[in-house]
């Protein structure tokens, strides 16, 4: 089972019609599930304690959905990029070893809480680009999605 936790609610239609469209097709692979925890009003005029608070609580919310026995990629500016072929060279060696579940993890617009870095067993950086949080979730399964594809050999417009 793959499952994406991410901080916030989509509230852009467009986006949750990419979210749902994207879950869709990799259902046949493998089930997915989206998760969305809270997260914390962070106001430009907090002082650097306060935020340093809201990634605390927001990566509290985020580590309660996850076991000890799942498999945990993290969204980080600070981890490893890889292509999409790395990606599902990756996920084929997760499943190789019986991985029950793997989480893909994206933070909330602060950034992420020491706690939820140290619980990573991968941390990717999707891109050099910034992209919305929101956003991200499309991105990263539609990546799923390829890498799924390309294990299969199957086509996929490139």
């Amino acid at each position: 089972m793959i499952r994406i936790i991410a901080c916030g609610k989509v509230r852009n239609g467009w986006m949750k019609q990419g979210i749902e469209d994207y879950s869709g097709r990799i259902r046949p692979y493998d089930k997915i599930e989206v998760i969305e925890v809270a997260d914390e009003k962070a106001p430009e005029s907090n002082s650097p304690a306060e935020n340093e608070q809201v990634k605390k609580t927001e990566g509290e919310r985020l580590l309660k959905q996850i076991r000890d026995d799942d498999y945990v990629i993290l969204l980080d500016l600070a981890g490893k990029q890889l292509s999409s072929e790395g990606l599902a060279e990756k996920m084929e060696s997760l499943y190789s070893h019986s991985a029950n579940r793997i989480d893909f993890v994206i933070g909330g617009s602060l950034g992420l809480s020491p706690g939820v870095i140290k619980r990573a067993d991968f941390r990717w950086k999707i891109s050099d680009a910034t992209f919305p949080h929101q956003l991200c979730r499309i991105l990263v399964l539609e990546q799923i999605y390829r890498s799924f594809r390309i294990r299969r050999n199957e086509p996929y417009h490139k």
